[in-house]
């Protein structure tokens, strides 16, 4: 038809539709990964406060706890139970096996007082007291999960005599200044893993045992030593 000019929109718009179309694919994917769980749950770890990460490691009370992540429990006469705190036990998981010292063992405040083996690698835990080893859990070295599961009750390791109990415990922390204090570890642990506290949650928003082994595969032993304060 005289006047009539056929145009071929898409030959001349083609370009635009695939750039948009292109764009709108990009940005469900992008929408699909802002609301991913595992996206999401990391999300949620970095604006809890500390205070409530604070209550993924259980403190018992009345226990005394060294910075190094073990405690001490008076039971009267000199006689102190001791153990690895639930941080501890939550950041290495099940051991294969722990190395109690012997009884008649003197142990120091502040130094190494046992090693817990995992694989090829041993981590060292610190003596919250002085004294002489009296008892050893015959339990806990049958089976080292309990250290894990029940830190505070059967996963107790030693007993030791500490003629000097009172300025020990002293230099340890209990209540308030306790709950403070892993505050403060939980924070730390915050900034050590650059915003991946994601990685370490169970779908219930509560941390994987072992999760040291999640955060570092090849470098965990290094982190717990930072914070087991033997590195």
């Amino acid at each position: 038809m005289e006047g009539f000019h056929y145009i071929d929109l898409f030959a001349t718009k083609g370009t635009e539709y695939l750039l948009v179309i292109g764009f709108l694919l990009v940005l469900i994917i992008y929408w699909r990964f802002l609301n991913s769980p595992a996206r999401a749950t990391r999300a949620a770890a970095m604006k809890m406060p500390a205070g409530i990460l604070a209550e993924w490691f259980d403190l018992a009370k009345n226990f005394y706890y060294h910075p190094g992540h073990t405690w001490a429990l008076p039971e009267g006469d000199n006689l102190v139970k001791v153990g690895m705190d639930d941080f501890a036990a939550k950041l290495l998981g099940k051991a294969d096996a722990f190395h109690l010292p012997a009884v008649g063992t003197h142990v120091e405040q502040g130094d190494a007082g046992w090693k817990i083996r995992f694989n090829s690698k041993e981590i060292e835990l610190l003596s919250p007291v002085n004294g002489e080893v009296v008892a050893v859990n015959k339990n806990a070295l049958d089976s080292p999960e309990l250290a894990e599961q029940d830190p505070y009750n059967r996963g107790w390791l030693l007993k030791v005599k500490a003629p000097k109990m009172n300025s020990n415990l002293k230099n340890l922390l209990t209540g308030k200044l306790a709950v403070a204090w892993m505050e403060n570890t939980v924070q730390t642990l915050r900034q050590r893993m650059a915003g991946d506290l994601g990685v370490i949650m169970q779908d219930g928003g509560l941390p994987i045992s072992g999760f040291a082994k999640e955060l570092a595969p090849e470098k965990w032993d290094e982190i717990a030593a930072e914070f087991f304060l033997t590195k």
